[in-house]
């Protein structure tokens, strides 16, 4: 289903020139009526918004508005000269994801500005209103007086309505891999959290009032806000920047090496800055928000896009068994030690193996800031690629290829072609892609301009060669699946390998935090399923650990979803568990459906989940360090059939601290009238399969 109707604000304000509306409020609402934003001109000739949700207040007057330093000027007053809104009501299918189609529904206000300093420069602000919420950007036309131009600063105000309880990582141009806080927004220090957190191995904390998106805010009267951003293309990230009096965040943008923020050309649009707003924490999770403002497509014919479980030569690495590095001894990426996860991944169903540390450069690869390390085309001496590709093409199986850059990006942009003419000519079409380190060109920034438009320029140059792609260490998603849905899956966030980290590692509600944050913005690559908790299996002088049950291991491939999932343990690990490897085994990784049953941020999480093209469902519950029992009602089950349900849970003496590998499975017919209790163990989860007779 399409339709679109598009017609200009009733009575008042059809195509006026708004010389008559000067300081009047301008509203538009949400279908539903839930949410209204309002638009104004002070007195003084600023422009602000406001947000209101059900009548309670979200955003109070906020103001809009740039810093350009070509040409300098100061965008902040303007004459509004026009006021045009439309309505749009659609469905779209997703190539893959958590439903079979979406419905974007929203009311459009667009607000033509007009400079009031004198230099002739036009802009436009686009709100989209959403039963679930807002987006807007700016929008700079092509126009006599504004050609190339270059931000200095973006001024957009998000001022909050009261000292809510807010969820936030330290402001950081480098690393979104910090442990998500749970403070009054008062209480943000960024840079004692930023200390505490010993185990990045790149930092470039912008002070101490300085947070990342995605915030959470949950509200004293029962509200949950989430401020973030959308379609992020040809701009550098926003952070933000706190004014505890006031109670504003102000956009803090990524600069490049000589303080630039972005460079543009009209026409030239920003990325949309979002609120996911509901007095329901479930709504949270369920917005397809940012996806809606994201563009189709670009691919037509993705019919060569597949999700996939692979599993991979990664985790021995982490935990001491082997080495990225040939000349450190126990290299890991050998020949024969790949064509063991070739043959686990053969007898276990899984589509591919990912291999990390095959290709020479891994001596000389971190922390030297140097040019050229990897030419990604060059196997070390032990690793037979083409006889690893045909062995695994002969087992129903494909390698994914691992890119590591170093952080040396122009030396990746130089060659990407060839490597992945390579990929193509091994027969491999999935490669992930890594950033450790600071960026080559010297100055630039993770979440810089110039490595938001190369983020782009991989998932392009991969579509070319039907290559998929999974990005690590890269900027926080915003929903560019939806446009570029090889680009399947991001790291972009704390995942399972700080499990090995030495001080902090994951901690249990981290899991419960991460659906309400990051992966709003799209699939995470977290590689989850480890099935060994200490980890001194190969090196006695280890006291890591992993802070969680075997069973929430397994709840977490519903929770935290990815079309590209790992099973990240070792084969001899999951060996030892073949019976609950076996949801491993059975769980997709493509949906047709998706219920958010039950959540609350850093406490809990459940979500079910509609097998692709088939009938049978599946469950995920996890808990932070808490035990806790869940109420689980099945009417999202099919009327009148009955389900052979497996139940992979927590046992009674489950504990992430003391008895994590205790876990039960049982089996029983359930129908859409059953309901069930799930107790979950401290640190916890439980994994249910549906299967209908």
């Amino acid at each position: 289903m399409r339709f679109f109707t598009k017609k200009y604000l009733a009575a008042l304000l059809s195509f006026v020139w708004v010389s008559g509306f000067a300081q009047q409020p301008i509203s538009v609402s949400s279908p539903n009526r839930s949410i209204v934003v309002t638009a104004q001109n002070t007195p003084t000739g600023e422009v602000t918004y406001q947000v209101r949700y059900k009548g309670k207040s979200v955003i109070e007057p906020s103001g809009l508005g740039f810093v350009l330093s070509k040409p300098a000027v100061s965008l902040k007053q303007f004459t509004i000269t026009r006021v045009d809104s439309s309505r749009t009501d659609e469905t779209w299918k997703p190539v893959w994801g958590e439903v079979s189609q979406i419905r974007n529904h929203y009311h459009e206000l667009i607000l033509n500005l007009q400079d009031k300093s004198g230099s002739g420069i036009g802009l436009r602000v686009r709100f989209r209103v959403f039963d679930d919420g807002v987006g807007f950007r700016y929008e700079f036309p092509k126009q006599p007086k504004l050609t190339h131009f270059v931000v200095d600063d973006e001024k957009t105000q998000f001022k909050l309505a009261a000292d809510h309880q807010t969820f936030w990582m330290p402001g950081d141009y480098d690393s979104n891999e910090y442990f998500y806080n749970k403070t009054k927004l008062t209480e943000v220090d960024a840079i004692a959290a930023a200390d505490k957190e010993k185990d990045i191995a790149l930092k470039s904390v912008i002070g101490p009032n300085a947070v990342q998106t995605p915030l959470l805010f949950k509200t004293s009267d029962g509200l949950y806000v989430s401020l973030y951003e959308a379609a992020l293309l040809n701009y550098p990230v926003m952070h933000l920047q706190l004014d505890k009096k006031t109670l504003t965040l102000t956009a803090q943008l990524t600069p490049d090496a000589v303080g630039n923020k972005a460079y543009l050309q009209t026409p030239a649009q920003t990325p949309w800055r979002t609120l996911i707003i509901s007095d329901k924490a479930t709504d949270i999770l369920a917005s397809k928000l940012i996806l809606n403002l994201n563009e189709p497509s670009a691919i037509a014919d993705p019919s060569w896009i597949k999700p996939q479980k692979f599993v991979g030569m990664w985790w021995e690495m982490h935990i001491g068994k082997a080495n990225w590095a040939k000349a450190e001894g126990k290299h890991g990426a050998n020949t024969q030690n790949v064509k063991k996860y070739i043959d686990f991944a053969a007898k276990y169903g899984f589509n591919g193996v990912l291999v990390e540390g095959w290709n020479e450069g891994w001596e000389d690869w971190f922390g030297n800031w140097k040019e050229d390390v990897f030419d990604f085309v060059t196997p070390y001496p032990d690793y037979n690629i083409d006889s690893l590709t045909t062995y695994a093409q002969q087992k129903g199986v494909r390698l994914i290829m691992h890119h590591e850059t170093s952080g040396s990006v122009t030396n990746y942009e130089r060659r990407m072609d060839a490597a992945f003419q390579y990929m193509v000519k091994e027969g491999i079409n999935t490669v992930k892609t890594g950033y450790v380190g600071r960026i080559i060109p010297r100055g630039e920034h993770h979440d810089s301009q110039w490595m938001i438009n190369h983020y782009q320029r991989v998932a392009q140059k991969a579509a070319q060669y039907k290559i998929m792609v999974d990005s690590h260490e890269s900027a926080h998603p915003t929903g560019l699946h939806r446009t570029y849905p090889n680009w399947m899956a991001s790291e972009a966030a704390r995942g399972s390998e700080f499990n090995n980290a030495p001080t902090l590692g994951i901690t249990p509600e981290h899991t419960t935090i991460l659906p309400f944050t990051r992966m709003l913005g799209g699939p995470m690559d977290f590689t989850p399923g480890l099935f060994r908790f200490k980890l001194n299996q190969f090196d006695s002088t280890r006291t890591t650990v992993v802070r969680t049950t075997l069973a929430k291991q397994l709840a977490l491939y519903i929770t935290l979803y990815s079309p590209l999932q790992m099973a990240a343990d070792l084969p001899e690990n999951y060996e030892k568990h073949l019976d609950a490897f076996q949801f491993i085994r059975d769980v997709p990784v493509d949906w047709d459906d998706t219920k958010v049953l039950a959540a609350e941020p850093a406490d809990y999480v459940m979500i079910a989940r509609k097998e692709k093209g088939a009938a049978n469902w599946y469950v995920g519950a996890i808990t932070d360090e808490n035990s806790r029992d869940l109420p689980l009602d099945l009417s999202f089950l099919e009327p009148g059939k009955t389900y052979d349900a497996v139940f992979y849970r927590d046992a009674p003496t489950a504990d992430w601290a003391t008895n994590p590998e205790a876990y039960v499975i049982e089996k029983k017919p359930v129908t859409a009238k059953t309901k069930l209790t799930l107790h979950l163990a401290k640190g916890g989860g439980c994994a249910i399969q549906f299967v209908r007779r």
